[in-house]
Order: structure tokens, then C-alpha cells, then sequence
């Protein structure tokens, strides 16, 4: 196990902090580096190494969909020669790497948190196969993407067929000779779609209703112009349907070799084969849906509404930026109807699942989950007193859980965080005492008391 920062003792057995962040990505690091900076004593808890999504669950050519200028994190902005650019996976991991070296942040590696309940005198217990140590507060900072999802029909597919879900892709090599499905065109089924094709491999892909977004447009990046419009800092609150929002699939694109659209049907138009979404498999035939135009439309729909919005942009603000001709497809599907693919006929060896990913919660033993199991919270703020989630998309704004987000997250929490200390414990637990919630100042705005019958 081992440690950036030296644990009293050699274990956590019976270790007390005032806070317990659990992750150590970029949201337990920017957590840290919050509370470092006020004087709270933490400690951070991380079940793999520094940075160990970025490392181990991404593949070789990875990178950044956003440009470089928007990674962020509190007290350590990108500092790079190419701000416009895309760091590559290995680049992230040594971006992180850097930011906890600048700051230290007290930091486990190789532990793992197993359960969290609150004990009679109302801390935290932090179970670890290290020992229990207690808190009076908790981030729960593991991000979103925590269990790899694949569809029960996976379960259907010819023993021979091999299959692995995008968290454990790295390239082309490692996938058995032959042609390849791949399920999924969110951000990471249409890239790993493209490193495919790029490699000469045949692809099938089995679309989605996942929406795109161009990269460039009238001569900046569409990232640039989303900032200049405040997009990344609105809040869920503007929102009226903010449970929708948070759910919605990230747009495609992609930062490779610079920087450049994914358009799929350009990829068909190159030799790729797409189908609609994935149906069923039947004796080694593949189902398809019938919505194929349909899902390839609504994408283009959406990449061009995000230029509509640019355009107005622009003319409200006066800004001298160059005309640029609308997309105009390069292909369209033969028919609406269902496919059918035989994958012995078509030499489908393989298939890779960008079916995306579920969280697991199991450890937390508090009822702050709704009943998709997903925190209930306001700003990362539960309903249970000192509890706290941190880099979750949608946190707070459409740049809560990106590099260039987290940092407003963190030091809101970090400032809740302090006044809890400051004020001390001046309310009770609820679940424990049976009683409502004592509320304090700041919570009578989303914190409705409860009382456990």
C-alpha cells in the first residue's frame, strides 16, 4: 500500500479526521487542495493509484474531447504550450500527477473504502481492509463512472465471439483478427468506432440516440464560443426538467490529432456499416432497430442547433467572426427499415460494449439515494448531515464532474464544509435519534425536515 502521505501508526485503524474524501481523481484532489487551503485537517482515500480511471480505464489513444485551456482544478490551471489542444491520456495522468505533487494532499493509495454507516455518537465509520477510521464529515468523491454496463443480450452472442466493454479496450491489436461490432455511439463508442476504422479494421456500429457537436465553427473551437455564452456555468436550477438533464448523453466529437467532428456518415461513406440500435441476437444473427435515419438526424439536428445559437451569438454581440457554409450530409442509409446481420457471414470476431457505466453505492449505508439509486442532493450538499458528493455531472453546472467545473463544486463544499466545523455539531442525526432535522443557516432553502416513523 502505498502512500503519498505517511499514516500515523501504519494503518487507519482507529485514525479520527475531521474529513474523509473518498477518491482520488481529479474531484478528491480539488476536494484536498480546498480543504488544504483552509486548515481542515482530511485525509483522502483512493482504492487504486493516483489518477487510476484516467490510467487504467481508458484506451491507448485517448484524449480530451475539450480543449486544454478549460482543465482547471483549484490552484493549478493548465500550464502547458498548447492551450487550444488535447492532452492525451498519458498527458491527464501526468497533469494530475503534477497538481498533487504542488500541494501534497495527505493521500492513501490501495484502499478502498467498504462500508460507511454513522456509529451512536453521530461520526462516520470509514470501514478499509486497512482498518475502520472515523469522521465527522465525508465526500464521497468516486465520480460517475464506476460499474461497467453491459445489456443482458450480450449473454446471446456465439461463445467464439469475443467481447469486452470499453473500460477495458486499450486498441485495435487486442481484439482477435476479423471484422468488429461495436454497440454504442456516445463519446466513447464513436471514438473507439473511429480508432477501429482508422486501423483498417471492417466496423459495424450499432447507433444510439446520443446527439454530436461540430468541432470547430466560424473559426473557434465550439467549446469557445459554449464559454463566451456562459453554457458551462448554468445551473441545474435553471432547469424545470432537471432529473432529464442530468441523465441526457454527452454530445460526440472528438480531440484527435487536433481536434475534429466524428461524423458517422462519413465513416459510412468510407466503408463503416451503421445499423440502428441493437435489437436482439438470435442464433448468431444480430437484430437492428429501424431508427437509423432517425438517430443519425437527430444528431446533425443538434450539432446544427448549437450553431443557431452561435449565429445569434455573434450577431447580438457585434463580433467579426467568418461565415461558415451548414453541414450538408455525405450519406443517407438505403432504407428505414430493421437489419439483420449474420455475424459468421459478415467475420464478426468481436464485439465492444460502450453501453456505459452505473454507479454502486452499496458501501454507503445512509438513505441519501432516490429510488434509481442516484444521491439526492443540492449542489453536492444530502439531506444527512456532513455527507457530500463531489464530481458528479450536473452537479451544479453543466461543468460539474469536467476539469474545468469541479473547482466551483469543491470550494462551495469546502466552505460548507468549514462553517459545519465552526459552528459544530448543532444538530442531530436523524436516522439515529428518530427526531426532524435541526435545520442551520443556508440548509432551510433545500432541506425539508424529516422525522424517520
Amino acid at each position: 500500500m502505498s502512500r503519498l502521505v505517511p499514516v500515523p501508526g501504519g494503518d487507519l485503524d482507529g485514525l479520527h479526521r475531521s474529513v474523509v474524501v473518498v477518491g482520488g481523481g481529479q474531484a478528491g484532489l480539488s476536494m484536498s487542495h480546498c480543504l488544504t487551503q483552509r486548515g481542515v485537517d482530511h485525509l483522502v482515500l483512493e482504492k487504486g493509484e493516483l489518477a487510476n480511471e484516467w490510467r487504467d480505464r481508458r484506451w491507448d489513444s485517448f484524449c480530451l474531447v475539450t480543449p486544454n485551456w478549460q482543465c482547471a482544478l483549484p490552484g493549478f490551471p493548465y500550464d502547458g504550450v498548447d492551450p487550444g489542444g488535447f492532452m492525451l491520456r498519458d498527458e491527464i495522468v501526468d497533469y494530475l500527477r503534477r497538481y498533487a505533487e504542488s500541494f501534497r494532499p495527505p493521500l492513501v493509495e490501495g484502499v478502498e473504502v467498504t462500508r460507511l454507516r454513522v456509529d451512536g455518537e453521530g461520526r462516520f465509520t470509514v470501514r478499509t481492509p486497512a482498518g475502520t477510521l472515523t469522521a465527522d464529515q465525508v465526500v464521497v468523491a468516486t465520480g460517475p463512472y464506476q460499474v461497467p454496463l453491459t445489456p443482458r443480450v450480450a449473454e446471446r452472442f456465439p461463445d467464439g465471439v469475443a467481447q469486452v466493454h470499453s473500460s477495458a479496450y486499450k486498441n485495435p491489436d487486442q481484439l482477435p483478427g476479423g471484422a468488429v461490432l461495436v454497440v454504442g455511439t456516445g463519446q466513447s463508442g464513436c471514438q473507439i468506432a473511429e480508432d477501429l476504422h482508422l486501423a483498417g479494421r471492417r466496423v459495424h456500429l450499432a447507433t444510439g440516440s446520443a446527439p454530436r457537436v461540430a468541432r470547430r465553427y466560424r473559426g473557434r473551437d465550439v467549446v469557445d464560443w459554449l464559454e463566451d455564452m456562459g453554457y458551462y456555468r448554468r445551473s441545474i436550477d435553471e432547469f424545470d426538467d432537471a432529473d432529464a438533464v442530468r441523465m441526457r448523453a454527452n454530445h460526440y466529437v472528438t480531440g484527435r490529432d487536433g481536434g475534429r467532428d466524428i461524423d458517422l456518415r462519413a465513416f459510412a461513406a468510407q466503408g463503416m456499416v451503421l445499423h440502428g440500435r441493437l435489437a436482439g441476437v438470435r442464433d448468431g444473427v444480430v437484430e437492428f432497430g429501424a431508427d437509423l435515419r432517425r438517430n443519425l438526424d437527430a444528431a446533425d439536428a443538434v450539432s446544427e442547433s448549437i450553431k443557431d445559437s452561435c449565429d445569434s451569438w455573434i450577431a447580438k454581440n457585434g463580433i467579426d467572426a467568418p461565415e461558415e457554409a451548414r453541414y450538408v450530409p455525405v450519406w443517407e442509409p438505403e432504407h428505414d427499415g430493421p437489419t439483420t446481420v449474420d455475424l459468421a457471414a459478415e467475420g464478426i470476431t468481436s464485439v465492444v460494449w460502450c453501453t456505459g457505466f452505473g454507479r454502486d453505492n452499496r458501501w454507503i449505508d445512509l438513505p441519501v439515494f432516490d429510488g434509481r439509486g442516484y444521491p439526492a442532493h443540492h449542489r453536492g450538499e444530502t439531506s444527512f448531515p456532513g455527507l457530500y458528493f463531489l464530481g458528479l455531472p450536473w452537479q451544479w453546472t453543466w461543468g460539474s464532474g469536467r476539469f474545468c467545473g469541479v473547482a466551483q463544486d469543491a470550494e462551495h463544499l469546502a466552505e460548507q464544509i468549514t462553517r459545519k466545523r465552526l459552528r459544530g455539531n448543532d444538530f442531530e442525526v436523524p436516522w439515529l435519534s428518530g427526531t426532524p432535522v435541526t435545520t442551520y443557516p443556508g440548509a432551510d432553502e433545500w432541506i425539508a425536515p424529516r422525522t424517520v416513523a
